[in-house]
Order: structure tokens, then C-alpha cells, then sequence
């Protein structure tokens, strides 16, 4: 990689490739499309940005020439920001396009030539209607959590949004899982794949102690709070499977003396952006979300994650 890259990922704490790193880098540097599957924290992020980093430093600025398309406005903003600390030291531009804030600012910062752009489905649709954004010199796609954007329906977008692309030169498509629809996908929009599946699909974490609580539907909220109030939980995330759940139970863990935040689509962008930051830094003991809501999010000092709800399918639990 490019020595100004190298800098930054020294800067950055990176000392070793993890596994998909090192096996996607090569791939992504020869020009290859790619099929990678593997789960949250493995460090793929870094494993497409690095790669397509070092490709933009070596053609002309001014121009958007990748784009990278991901489920939520939460990690829209984390691969914004770990772009931001790997491209420190060069001139490439990132730009961010999701919903919940203002549509002017975004259009001012695609109109100055950004040469990378991060998206949420939606958001860039609109931005693509209103003719804001031009693909003509675009080069590399990105699909990110693409099984989670199928779970959150914006399968029929992704496919408005790929039509409307011109004929590209490396398209990558990284997912925590393969169904059958994201294969499909896969097939018709890649050309000659490398394919990477780093760790087991079925299998949790290594080294994560799990337990199961068999208990009637309204015995649940007491025996969250009797776990919270009884059991040393310094960073806990709990899942619901919906935005009203949420809000209950996140009221009622506040009412019993805890630091409590919650995430789900019901809120602002500015109140999602405020809940993940004052999270990591640990302003919160607990966050309370929708599963869709926290899909891919990576927040290392979590010590406790506890599904209020059974998920829907299992691959949501292993991840």
C-alpha cells in the first residue's frame, strides 16, 4: 500500500491484518471483483477502503470514482469516519449521503468532486432523481451488509440504483451471510468473483459465554432489571424486535437509576448520532435497539448483549 496509507494505519492502531484483510487486499489491489463473507468486528471495512484508497491515489482528483452503499445512517457514519483517518494523509475526499439531515449540504459536497462517496439506499435514490450526483467516471462499487439491506427491503433500490450506474470496472459485495437472493444478486451484478468466507456462518464468536433465560412474556422486563441491578454489567446493548419496545423499556431501565440511550428509526438523525457517540464514549451504561438499528455496528468495550426478543432468524443472533 501507498506509504501515506501505511502511515495512517499506523496512526490509526493497526498492526496486523485480520484474516479478511489480508485475503481481500491482494484481490481488491489486482482489480478483481469479490464476494467476502464474514461477521462484524473481523475489520472489513478497512479490508475494501485501503484497497480502493490506494487505487484513487493514482488517478485524478475531483471526480466521484467510488461508492459504497450500506443499510443504516449509523454505518454510513462509521465508514465515513474510519475513511476519514486512513485518507489523513492524502488529498482524496469523502462524502456522506443519508437521510434524516439536510439534502443541501450533501448536494454541495457531491457537486465539489468528492472522489469517494458513502450512502444509505435511500437517500442516494433521492440525490440520483434530482440529478445532484453524476457516476460518469465511477470505477469501483461497494455493497456493504448487502443480506441486511435485503432484510430491510431495499432490495428493489439497489437495483434502480445499479441500473443506473454506468458499466463499472471492480464491483465488491461484502455480507455477513449469503441467502439465496444476495447470491442471485451477486451473480448478476459480478463479473468473474473471487469469493472469501472468513469464521463459520452458523457459529458465534469464540470465546462468548452465552445463556438462555426460558420466562413468560411479562416476567420479561422484571428479570432485565434484576439481572442489571444484580449482575456486573459495566456496557450492556440490549435487542428488541420493535422501535416501541424499545422505547418502553429503555424508559423503564432509566426510571431504576441506569445511564440508558436507544436507537431505532424513530428518532432523529441528530438523536441516532448523539445515542451511538455518547455510547462509545461510555456516557451510557445501556443502549437499547431494533435489531436493524444496530446491524454492524462496532463498539469494543460492550461487555453484555442480551436479545430481549428471540430474533427472527438465527444469522441475526450469531451476528
Amino acid at each position: 500500500l501507498h506509504p501515506h496509507l501505511v502511515q495512517a494505519t499506523r496512526e490509526m492502531g493497526y498492526t496486523e491484518p485480520t484474516p479478511i484483510q489480508a485475503e481481500a487486499i491482494p484481490h481488491i489491489l489486482a482489480g478483481r471483483d469479490l464476494i467476502a463473507t464474514a461477521q462484524t468486528g473481523t475489520g472489513k471495512t478497512a479490508a475494501f477502503l485501503l484497497p480502493i484508497l490506494h487505487q484513487l491515489m493514482h488517478k485524478p482528483l475531483g471526480n466521484t470514482q467510488s461508492l459504497i452503499v450500506t443499510p443504516t445512517r449509523e454505518l454510513a457514519q462509521q465508514i465515513d469516519a474510519v475513511c476519514l483517518g486512513l485518507a489523513y494523509h492524502t488529498k482524496l475526499r469523502v462524502g456522506l449521503i443519508v437521510g434524516g439531515t439536510s439534502m443541501g449540504p450533501q448536494e454541495k459536497a457531491i457537486r465539489g468532486g468528492v472522489e469517494l462517496l458513502v450512502a444509505t439506499p435511500g437517500r442516494l435514490l433521492d440525490h440520483m432523481r434530482s440529478q445532484q450526483v453524476r457516476f460518469d467516471h465511477l470505477g469501483i462499487l461497494v455493497l456493504d451488509e448487502a443480506d441486511r439491506m435485503l432484510d430491510m427491503g431495499f432490495l428493489p433500490d439497489l437495483k434502480r440504483i445499479i441500473a443506473r450506474l454506468p458499466a463499472r470496472k471492480q464491483t465488491l459485495l461484502f455480507s455477513a451471510t449469503m441467502p439465496p437472493v444476495i447470491a442471485k444478486l451477486a451473480a448478476e451484478i459480478l463479473k468473474k468473483p473471487q469469493t472469501i468466507q472468513i469464521g463459520k456462518r452458523s457459529a458465534p464468536a469464540v470465546g462468548i459465554t452465552q445463556a438462555a433465560y426460558p420466562v413468560p412474556e411479562h416476567l420479561k422486563t422484571p428479570l432485565l432489571r434484576h439481572l442489571l441491578r444484580h449482575t456486573e454489567m459495566p456496557s450492556v446493548l440490549v435487542f428488541t424486535r420493535t422501535k416501541s419496545s424499545a422505547r418502553r423499556l429503555a424508559k423503564t431501565i432509566a426510571a431504576d437509576g441506569f445511564a440508558v440511550t436507544e436507537l431505532h428509526s424513530n428518532l432523529t438523525q441528530s438523536q441516532r448520532t448523539r445515542a451511538m457517540e455518547g455510547f462509545r464514549r461510555e456516557d451510557f451504561q445501556v443502549m437499547v435497539a431494533t435489531n436493524i438499528a444496530a446491524r454492524g455496528l462496532d463498539v469494543t468495550h460492550i461487555t453484555h448483549v442480551i436479545s430481549f426478543d428471540v430474533p427472527h432468524v438465527p444469522e441475526d443472533y450469531v451476528h
